[in-house]
């Protein structure tokens, strides 16, 4: 059974940043995982803007995402979903960072650094996050433990370390994925990607990686994924 705990961030940017004042009403609810990395992105975001907003653990294994009251609210069954105070509801981790960066620096003004942005959130669903995150879930979940087999895990090593490769190839001559300042482009490749040891990746043959892992996690706001207030 999920329970509720009610946040209020403290930690952040100033307030004036953000485009969602914090107020004395009704807060988000975000349905979240802890260990999930997806889930992580919208936590890293509010806490980065100071958003305040509530949260409800939720079980992807126990089938707490599965129940019909959740699936009314998220037909995909999955998390993360945020629900905001007038009811609406909004699924899918790179949706949330593109809806609560708006008009923040988080998201790039330009253009065309704009669209490298995106670029980046695209590739973190279609290249990275199926062979890293899937990884990392087999080699630590223990209802996950029967696929811990050779020809499941041998791939999924390949994928991710092409992944890895491609954002070296970036991060080599960059500080930063998308523009020349952190983004959710940064958010949404963080959240797996320093914890690809998990899964078994070894991050020392990417340099330019593990430096803009350090240049992450020493942002102002910044929060890790253990966190809780």
């Amino acid at each position: 059974m999920a329970t509720a705990k009610a946040i209020q961030l403290t930690r952040g940017a100033a307030q004036e940043e953000s485009p969602h004042p914090k107020s004395g009403g009704p807060m988000l609810t975000l349905y979240s995982q802890q260990v999930s990395g997806n889930a992580y992105k919208p936590r890293l975001v509010l806490a980065l803007l100071g958003i305040p907003f509530r949260i409800v653990d939720m079980n992807t294994y126990d089938g707490s995402t599965r129940k019909p009251d959740y699936l009314a609210k998220n037909p995909i069954g999955r998390v993360p979903l945020i629900e905001f105070e007038d009811g609406r509801f909004l699924a899918e981790s790179n949706a949330m960072l593109i809806h609560f960066a708006e008009g923040t620096k988080y998201l790039p003004a330009d253009k065309f650094e704009r669209a490298k942005a995106y670029e980046w959130l695209f590739f973190e669903q279609y290249s990275h996050e199926p062979a890293i995150a899937v990884r990392i879930s087999i080699m630590t979940a223990p209802e996950r433990a029967h696929m811990r087999t050779p020809e499941r895990l041998g791939p999924l090593l390949q994928s991710g370390n092409y992944a890895l490769g491609v954002m070296e190839t970036r991060l080599a001559k960059a500080d930063w994925l998308a523009a020349e300042d952190y983004s959710i482009a940064d958010m949404a490749l963080y959240a797996y990607t320093h914890r690809a040891p998990l899964g078994g990746y070894d991050l020392s043959a990417y340099p330019g990686v593990t430096a803009w892992i350090s240049r992450v996690a020493a942002q102002p706001g910044h929060v890790p994924i253990e966190w809780r207030p």
